[in-house]
């Protein structure tokens, strides 16, 4: 159960705030009447800006504010996190491709942003801060994950320098977010019509989150965190050749091999994490010496645990990942 009192007249910022998260995460926030002071939606993205001005309008939404500004520039982070308690990190450039190619924009927006972040968010006594993170941070093999594995990094040890004020500083982690812009859902609807799915690797496994999932994660996280954390969701593990069934029984696979740097499973919590990572219930949280200390009665997961798709317990069937699909497109 989700204690709405805690957001009970505090200012919440969302980073990145017109991507699919931060758009469900407003939507939640009003269909659900948290009762919160303000919402500030900040992006770098002026269309995009305009788009979601539109669904919410300050008429009918009086306590939301669109700010656009960049994460890279921290002066105007300054401007935006003026009177703010809670901030979301959603903001990154996430394309694995794309980052091999152009590595340097990614270390700007992902690495240096996030210190901005960091830096702002002490010189203007934010309570609390959640940074969203991703699988390929995990044991990363191509640029985009290793920005991402930096980004944590800097969030987590943010924590030893708050000196007497009550910030924290914490990370989510979780993989692709089923029916989220530029999932592999999108991918292979939008193959269906042509008869032919591409699969990069029959082998290849994924874990399943939904959009609500993330949200209700990040939400119980900024709610019951105490700093340093990098929390993991406990959830059930795909087969990406399944997800192509369920969409269209009747196209031909077609494998055509890994894009460079892509793994064929997906990993949240590595063999040398794992040795600092307790089970918290319905979430993983692995923890580092600061925040180690803050946790009594604490439940480690079994030696030389690894928490990877492949290896998971759960498996969502053919049948299970239909009544997915046909829930995405009535939503649609």
């Amino acid at each position: 159960m989700i204690n709405k009192n805690f957001f009970k007249n505090k200012s919440i910022l969302i980073t990145g705030g017109t991507g699919s998260f931060g758009q469900a995460l407003v939507s939640y926030f009003y269909l659900n009447k948290f009762p919160l002071r303000k919402i500030i939606v900040f992006s770098r993205d002026e269309l995009k800006q305009f788009e979601m001005s539109k669904k919410f309008t300050e008429e009918k939404y009086p306590t939301i504010r669109f700010f656009l500004g960049d994460v890279r520039d921290s002066s105007r982070l300054q401007l935006a996190f003026k009177d703010v308690d809670i901030v979301v990190h959603a903001a990154a450039l996430k394309q694995v491709p794309q980052a091999e190619y152009n590595p340097i924009e990614y270390i700007k927006t992902n690495v240096l942003g996030s210190q901005n972040i960091i830096e702002q968010s002490l010189n203007n006594n934010i309570k609390n801060v959640i940074s969203l993170s991703t699988d390929k941070a995990s044991s990363p093999i191509n640029l985009y994950g290793a920005t991402k594995l930096c980004a944590d990094k800097l969030f987590v040890s943010a924590n030893n320098i708050v000196g007497k004020s009550k910030i924290k500083f914490s990370v989510v982690r979780y993989g692709n977010v089923m029916g989220s812009r530029g999932s592999v859902l999108y991918n292979f609807l939008e193959q269906k019509k042509s008869g032919i799915i591409k699969l990069t690797n029959e082998k290849m496994t994924r874990f399943h989150i939904s959009l609500k999932q993330s949200i209700e994660m990040v939400i119980w996280c900024i709610v019951n965190s105490k700093g340093a954390e990098i929390f993991v969701p406990k959830i059930p593990s795909l087969y990406v050749k399944d997800l192509a069934k369920a969409i269209c029984n009747n196209c031909r696979i077609k494998i055509v091999g890994e894009r460079p740097g892509e793994k064929i499973h997906e990993e949240m919590i590595s063999y040398y994490d794992s040795k600092n990572t307790i089970d918290i219930g319905k979430y993983y949280a692995i923890l580092d010496g600061n925040s180690l200390k803050k946790y009594s009665n604490k439940k480690f997961v079994k030696k030389d645990f690894v928490y990877r798709s492949n290896l998971n317990e759960h498996f969502l069937n053919v049948d299970d990942l239909k009544k997915i699909i046909f829930t995405f497109d009535k939503k649609k």
